[in-house]
């Protein structure tokens, strides 16, 4: 990969990693409109400041819009969410894989390790 394109990959990170970001684009991802209200309740647990932060950066960078019905994606970020389409499939094989990997250890665990320990006898002291 060439720097120049190191640096716009580096860019587009930067711009996802915002807290909420993604959050933000995936609630627009189904081609609908959203008010500010709604967008804040789609993404969960954003103030509005943050929220309004955030819609500037990805207005400033081209994937969101805001039109009379509320905020959209553009068709840039329509291309970006189509790209990371692949993401939900692979988080529902990923999250199979952790019950796997859980289930698997808690088998693996022998049942008297798991079992209560019985308080030490005590000694009357005199």
């Amino acid at each position: 990969m060439s720097s120049k394109e190191n640096a716009a990959v580096n860019q587009l990170l930067a711009l996802l990693e915002a807290r909420y970001a993604l959050r933000v684009l995936w609630a627009l991802r189904d081609g609908h409109a959203q008010t500010f209200r709604l967008l804040q309740d789609s993404v969960g647990g954003i103030t509005p400041n943050t929220l309004n932060t955030r819609i500037k950066e990805l207005r400033e960078a081209g994937v969101l819009s805001h039109s009379g019905e509320g905020y959209c994606l553009t068709l840039s970020g329509q291309d970006l969410l189509k790209r990371l389409s692949d993401l939900q499939a692979f988080a529902a094989k990923w999250q199979a894989g952790q019950v796997r990997k859980a289930a698997a250890a808690a088998a693996a665990t022998p049942a008297a390790a798991l079992a209560p320990v019985p308080p030490a006898p005590t000694t009357p002291s005199h």
